[in-house]
């Protein structure tokens, strides 16, 4: 008989750590951590970030006085054309119904580039934010507060106007504004490139930078570990004293994508709520480009669907033969 030989695996629960002691290695550590930062072959792509965010607020801006936007009363669909879609995905007033037809009214600068803010530090390392210091810190947008602990001056002449809130918010955007269609594909080619270029130094500056998300709200920090404010609104974990629960923040935490139902020239001029899983669903920002005349890459086309049927009847031709 072959002999085996048994391990007894076992756990060791009586060790003791002194935290009084460990504190002052643990400051020390971070102290020198903080010198490593801003690390400066990533200044420039700060200051890229901060040019594209200038350039696509004006951009989206301009397109906004040639092109309607609608946004529904009741919840943040929105939708950009002559007239709102017909689509039944509102929950209505307070959510006592669901399924409901959008109210549309009109949007303004703030619904297609979703302001997210965050609390503006001095330097990444410094002392959490406690629930009783939440008003002795500044809010500023969160992909502006990145950028500055990245080591791009934000008050800079050619980036200050980058990193003030998104303007106009609530005003209309139906102007009269006359463009020629070759100037207003002009534009629109400079607000998908200026979309994409914002977007992709987002995502190198988070490589380098730590940022974190609430998984349950959108609330954002950017800093190796949450603020300690407990401003969470989200009801189901109030048992918590509204803590947040911070995890690791992507791109789309800090530009909210706004996806939107986008008609093709195969669909009908009104969107209709039976036909909807036929329709592309993009972010707003490419969904005004396109109608402005922008030609985009060809990555987004199974996201647009252009090639996709129409509605249902197609299907029931495809099948007779």
């Amino acid at each position: 008989m072959p002999f085996t030989k048994t391990f007894s695996l076992r756990r060791f629960y009586g060790t003791k750590v002194d935290l009084r002691k460990l504190r002052p290695m643990i400051l020390d550590r971070i102290e020198k951590r903080a010198h490593a930062y801003p690390v400066r072959s990533m200044v420039p792509v700060a200051q890229q970030v901060l040019l594209a965010r200038n350039a696509l607020i004006h951009a989206v801006s301009t397109l906004l006085h040639s092109i309607p936007l609608f946004v529904c009363k009741f919840c943040p669909e929105i939708c950009i054309g002559e007239q709102g879609h017909l689509i039944q995905t509102c929950p209505g007033y307070r959510r006592r119904a669901k399924n409901r037809v959008h109210q549309w009214v009109s949007g303004g600068l703030n619904d297609i580039l979703v302001p997210v803010e965050a609390y503006h530090l001095h330097t990444m390392f410094q002392r959490v934010i406690t629930h009783d210091q939440r008003f002795d810190f500044d809010r500023i947008p969160a992909v502006v507060e990145l950028c500055y602990q990245a080591g791009a001056d934000p008050h800079h002449q050619n980036l200050y106007s980058s990193s003030s809130n998104l303007e106009p918010s609530d005003d209309s955007v139906h102007g009269t504004q006359s463009l020629s269609p070759e100037d207003l594909a002009s534009v629109a080619n400079r607000t998908f490139n200026a979309w994409e270029a914002l977007r992709s130094g987002v995502h190198k500056l988070l490589l380098v930078y730590p940022v974190k998300v609430c998984k349950y709200c959108s609330e954002v920090h950017v800093g190796p570990s949450g603020h300690k404010a407990r401003l969470c609104g989200v009801f189901k974990y109030e048992t918590w004293k509204g803590a947040h629960f911070w995890m690791k923040a992507n791109v789309d935490d800090l530009i909210p994508p706004k996806i939107v139902w986008r008609r093709r020239p195969q669909d009908p001029p009104v969107l209709v709520n039976e036909m909807r899983g036929f329709y592309g669903r993009v972010p707003a920002v490419l969904d005004l480009c396109t109608k402005a005349g922008a030609i985009v890459p060809a990555k987004y086309n199974c996201m647009m669907k252009v090639q996709g049927l129409s509605s249902p009847v197609n299907i029931k031709i495809l099948q007779e033969h």
